[in-house]
């Protein structure tokens, strides 16, 4: 008998859907990396500051077929320490 799908039967093991992504801060441009933990993430990249860019590649990653997670889907970032070290 196969012991972890005995010990999982009738329990919902899958994890929310949530969309990662991840900065690497420059002076002049942003590169983002963002996924939804099933297949590679997209990468793009956008001009430093631009926030309605960050916006616009989150809904565009959200709205791709892999992804297709949805508008209320929570996004989880993370971002480099940076030359100014916070």
């Amino acid at each position: 008998m196969d012991t972890p799908d005995t010990a999982l039967r009738g329990r919902n093991t899958t994890a929310g859907a949530r969309l990662y992504m991840a900065f690497e801060l420059g002076e002049k441009n942003w590169k983002l990396s963002l996924g939804g933990g099933q297949h590679a993430p997209s990468r793009c990249t956008v001009a430093a500051g631009d926030t309605t860019a960050v916006l616009t590649a989150i809904a565009n990653a959200n709205a791709r077929a892999h992804c297709h997670l949805g508008a209320d889907v929570p996004v989880n970032s993370c971002y480099e320490a940076g030359r100014d070290g916070f």
